[in-house]
């Protein structure tokens, strides 16, 4: 028990390793740029005073960003997705899946689910003894089922997930425009060190080597914005960019995708003016999502669970669709509602001419 013990605790430790060697290398950026760049090198007081008040602009968001990122506790699954203490001690004396899985479709019915395992069951985490909600995955760095996990992130070393996705969003933005400002800012300097314009002093070595770090930091951060800002607007996670969720109809990996438009309004929330602020403003619980076969599963008794083909639909009642669910879905809802609308008076009004002509022919 306790080499056990003593070796999870070092596994902890060694684990806020990069986190240290990025705040070392911010720290160190702050020092070369402020100090020796601004004080020691440009010669304008102008120059001076522009560039430090956009570079603690741009540094301050970026640490308040990162700072969230890392101390944003994962979002767990709530209790009413815990198995009750009876089913929870019958699952675990059943030895057949096949009883296993009859127990989780019975406890799941009341639950809000859609996705599947890829073989359709019931998805269960044995290690946290909960049934996932849609998009929850089990973190074996974590060692807990987070929701809407995306990945774990050594260099926070946290779980990104539900909880703090967007703030990961805005520190790779953050940490991108930080490193393209001074790469930009330091570049005509890096050249009159390098050509040696300037003469040699101790600000040469930080000058140099800063442009270099900026430079390269901006060529990693640059792609994997990139994929993320990808992922947002597909309204997807790295997960399940990888292995694509398992639907009642089968996989599809846009089966979360609403639209541009309410994918990124779905992880920055309704108000813009909050989008880039760290501030958590996304829509939704975590446990729940819309999906694009929402409406479809409504004229189907959808927001069902299906179990496998020999139980019966009449015992699975309908599960709930959540607060999000429908705010996000109202618009198409009220845009169908008004077509059929529409549709039903145009048809009596064509059925009421045909009337009126015939009994005046008849006549």
């Amino acid at each position: 028990m306790a080499p056990t013990h003593v070796l999870r605790c070092c596994q902890r430790g060694l684990a806020w390793i990069p986190v240290i060697f990025i705040a070392l290398v911010v720290c160190w950026s702050y020092y070369a740029y402020v100090v020796e760049l601004c004080i020691f090198t440009i010669p304008s007081i102008g120059e001076q005073i522009i560039y430090l008040i956009f570079f603690h602009l741009f540094f301050i968001m970026f640490v308040w960003s990162y700072w969230k990122t890392i101390f944003s506790k994962p979002a767990n699954p709530s209790k009413e997705f815990c198995l009750p203490k009876a089913d929870k001690e019958r699952y675990e004396k059943e030895e057949r899946p096949e009883s296993q899985q009859e127990i989780l479709w019975r406890a799941a019915t009341s639950l809000p689910l859609y996705t599947r395992t890829g073989a359709g069951a019931i998805r269960y985490c044995d290690r946290c003894q909960v049934i996932k909600p849609d998009r929850c995955h089990h973190c074996s760095a974590c060692d807990m089922c987070v929701l809407k996990m995306d990945h774990h992130c050594p260099w926070v070393n946290n779980c990104v997930g539900f909880s703090n996705y967007k703030f990961f969003i805005l520190f790779l933005a953050y940490s991108l425009v930080y490193c393209l400002f001074i790469a930009a800012t330091v570049l005509q300097y890096f050249i009159k060190f390098w050509t040696n314009e300037l003469p040699d002093t101790q600000a040469k070595f930080h000058v140099l080597f800063l442009f270099f770090v900026a430079a390269m930091f901006c060529i990693s951060i640059l792609s994997l914005f990139s994929y993320h800002l990808w992922l947002v607007g597909k309204n997807r996670s790295t997960i399940e960019a990888f292995r694509a969720p398992v639907f009642r109809t089968g996989s599809d990996k846009n089966g979360f995708s609403l639209g541009f438009r309410k994918n990124i309004v779905q992880v920055f929330g309704d108000q813009k003016k909050y989008w880039l602020l760290p501030i958590f403003t996304s829509q939704g619980d975590g446990l729940t999502f819309p999906t694009r076969l929402v409406n479809a599963d409504l004229e189907q008794g959808a927001g069902t669970l299906h179990p496998e083909p020999n139980k019966s639909a009449a015992d699975i009642p309908v599960s709930p669709l959540s607060d999000s669910q429908n705010r996000l879905l109202s618009n198409d809802q009220h845009a169908n509602n008004f077509e059929d609308h529409l549709a039903n008076n145009t048809l009596k009004s064509a059925e009421s001419q045909t009337i009126t002509i015939a009994m005046e022919s008849e006549s």
